[in-house]
């Protein structure tokens, strides 16, 4: 089975590339944004987002951000509602990938064990409360509202046919990345286990991670899953494709 998948640029923000790479060199202070994206797969029988992005209608614990829309307002401009979704794959738990979280009233959350045990276990629990890193009323709903309909998954599973993914570690201790059938071919969706292309083309991690061999380790996995890579926050995913927010990648 193939799917037909598009990336949703919901956000952006304008940066710096020292903000974006691990150590630093006399480009560091260029200017590099960053976009925001959530993904659609769709195929005959299946509808599922990867990630859930932002809801712009609660705080968000960074400067800069510029909405486009909401996440939602992206998936309705394909066609598709909330209640259209059968999955909502989170590649991890990070406030950015899991603001939308509830909005879906009849899909199955797919994570990585490991995520989940790690921001609800011991070391999250001697972070503040209110790190910035991940929304507690996400992780809430996960763990309350919705916990009939999360499934747990260690290491690579198939969770429709011709969608899979596979646990890479490295930006996460749960970070997971997704694998998709189309009609060109397999591609992945790396989401953070590479923010930018250029993570992958020169080797070189971001600085927000959990394991700086493991963020290594994640990127060799990715190109061995697939031949095409799609990066998670790389304004080049849409402007390559002819702008706008809204693109088809396959």
């Amino acid at each position: 089975m193939t799917f037909a998948v598009h990336a949703i640029r919901f956000a952006s923000r304008p940066g710096v590339r020292g903000q974006h790479f691990l150590g630093h060199d006399d480009r560091s202070g260029e200017p590099h944004p960053t976009a925001y994206y959530v993904w659609l797969a769709r195929s005959d029988a299946h509808t599922v987002v990867v990630d859930a992005g932002i809801d712009p209608a609660r705080p968000v614990p960074i400067d800069g951000l510029v909405f486009h829309g909401s996440p939602t307002d992206g998936l309705a401009s394909l066609g598709v509602g909330p209640g259209d979704v059968d999955h909502v794959v989170l590649t991890h738990l990070h406030y950015d990938h899991t603001g939308t979280v509830a909005a879906f009233p009849s899909a199955r959350y797919v994570v990585q064990r490991a995520e989940l045990d790690y921001w609800t276990g011991p070391v999250a629990a001697r972070i503040r409360r209110e790190h910035w890193l991940v929304s507690r009323d996400d992780l809430a709903h996960l763990t309350g509202p919705a916990r009939d309909r999360l499934d747990l998954v260690d290491g690579s599973a198939e969770i429709v046919p011709g969608l899979e993914v596979h646990h890479v570690g490295g930006h996460t201790a749960g970070m997971q990345v997704v694998r998709v059938e189309t009609a060109s071919g397999p591609l992945v969706l790396a989401s953070d286990a590479a923010h930018f292309h250029e993570n992958l083309d020169a080797d070189r991690p971001p600085p927000i991670l959990h394991s700086v061999p493991g963020v290594h380790a994640a990127f060799d996995r990715l190109v061995e899953l697939a031949e095409t890579v799609v990066p998670g926050h790389d304004p080049e995913v849409v402007e390559s494709r002819g702008g706008g927010d809204v693109v088809r990648l396959a």
